[in-house]
Formats: structure tokens, C-alpha cells, sequence
């Protein structure tokens, strides 16, 4: 059976087919850029042109969404897409736009941290686990002993009087041109704030940025969680989608 994993992003909806033994991607995955505004049918008509790079097709799809999606289909909240999404059947939108396949839609970052903990650096931790994607936004992905409680969107948690990704995500760092060290900081009270809450064991850093780990972990300090970056970086989330799909 031939899965893909489509990660729909603030930025850019990027996908591939996935080998599920390995946990990593079967091809080098295609991206485009996502649609402003990213209203439904255009982030579809993207997510449809992923999709069909490939030769040969696929048997079903996983597709990620930057947003609380609830019931396996309909999306809730749309902080960094179009309102327009919010109370649409993304499952039903997405499945006509490709032919009819069966699609299994999740929580972007959901999809990222069920990845991590079967195959990357989650694997085999209990207690408590943090994901968290920073990237256009942040994302939440929480576990306790392995189990998802799915939904967090911990990155509108209140810091500073803001959205904490407003302040802390990457898109933060780019647009105020931010140093490693001046962001670093942002992120640490973030993780503070955050570890008062939730007391994790350990907290696993995803998104694009998990490949410059070794500029920024290192300067956070005073957090007692431990600290790791994403083995599978981003495609994490595609690996997580196609998983979510096998499922279903």
C-alpha cells in the first residue's frame, strides 16, 4: 500500500510517500507555497499538486493542518491559514479535491510528536513528553506515557501579553531579525512557562529550525526538562500523517 504524508504549513504544504518501516520518506518530498490567502479551496487545490508530482499515485493520504481539527475532519481553529477554515469537513474537502481517496486528517503538530515518539527521539520515553514545532507559529503535541493528548496549541499561551508564537516562533525571529542569543531568551521563558504548567520530562524541538539546534539549545538556560532536538527535523509531520492514515 503506497501512504503519503502531506504537511500543510503557514508557509508551505510539503508532502511525499513514506515508508512506514522506516519511518522516513520513500521520495524527496515536493513543496509548494502555501496560497495567500489560504482560504480552503486554494490550500486543497495545493495540497492536490503535491500530491500529483508523484508517478503512480497513492492508496490513501495523511494530511496535516495548522489548527485544532476535531472528529478527525472538521477544523476548529485557523491562526496562521485563512479563517475561512474554521467549521469546514477538511476530510471531505481534501478527498474530492483528490479523486475520491481516503484521507485522514490531524493536528499538524500532533502528527510531528506521534512521529517522534515511534521513531525518533521520543522512542521509548514514558512520563511526560513535550513536542513543540516552531516554525510560522508554535505547536503542541503532548504525551503521557506515550498516549497523545491531542489539541494542545500550547503556542497561544499568554507571554508577555502576547501569543507566545508571536514572540517566540521562528517567523518571530526572521521578521524582528532577532539574534540566537535575544531569541533564545524568548524561547526560555517560553519553555518556563511552560514547564510550570506541565512538568515534562523531556521536551523534543521540531520544525525547521530543529536543524540549527546546536545555535540555540545551548543557550537556554535554567529549564530542568531535558532538552533534544527532532530527529526527523521537518518531515516529521509527514511522517506522522502517513502514520495517522495507515491507521485509519
Amino acid at each position: 500500500m503506497e501512504i503519503f504524508g502531506v504537511d500543510i504549513g503557514g508557509s508551505g504544504i510539503k508532502g511525499a510517500p513514506v515508508d512506514l518501516e522506516r519511518g522516513d520518506l520513500a521520495e524527496e518530498r515536493f513543496k509548494v507555497l502555501t496560497p495567500q490567502p489560504a482560504t480552503p479551496d486554494a490550500v486543497a487545490d495545493g495540497v492536490k499538486q503535491v500530491v500529483e508530482n508523484f508517478a503512480g499515485g497513492c492508496d490513501r493520504v495523511g494530511i496535516t493542518f495548522p489548527g485544532v481539527v476535531t472528529g478527525g475532519s472538521t477544523i476548529r481553529t485557523a491562526a496562521n491559514v485563512d479563517k475561512s477554515w474554521v467549521d469546514v469537513d477538511a476530510r471531505a474537502l481534501l478527498s474530492e479535491k483528490l479523486g475520491g481517496l481516503p484521507v485522514t486528517i490531524l493536528n499538524d503538530a500532533d502528527a510531528a510528536g506521534v512521529a517522534e515518539m515511534h521513531f525518533g527521539a521520543g522512542r521509548g520515553r514514558t512520563g511526560t513528553v513535550l513536542l513543540l514545532t516552531f516554525g510560522t507559529g508554535i505547536g503542541s503535541a503532548l504525551f503521557t506515557d506515550g498516549t497523545l493528548v491531542p489539541n494542545t496549541e500550547l503556542g497561544h499561551l499568554e507571554l508577555n501579553g502576547h501569543d507566545a508564537e508571536k514572540r517566540a516562533s521562528t517567523k518571530a525571529r526572521e521578521d524582528e531579525d532577532l539574534s540566537w542569543e535575544h531569541w533564545a531568551r524568548r524561547v526560555t521563558k517560553y519553555l518556563a512557562h511552560v514547564e510550570m504548567l506541565f512538568s515534562p520530562e523531556l521536551f523534543i524541538i521540531g520544525g525547521g529550525i530543529s536543524r540549527k539546534a546546536d545555535k540555540f539549545v545551548p543557550l537556554i538556560k535554567g529549564i530542568k526538562a531535558e532538552i533534544v532536538p527532532a530527529q526527523l527535523q521537518n518531515n516529521a509531520g509527514i511522517v506522522g500523517a502517513a502514520m495517522a492514515a495507515r491507521e485509519a
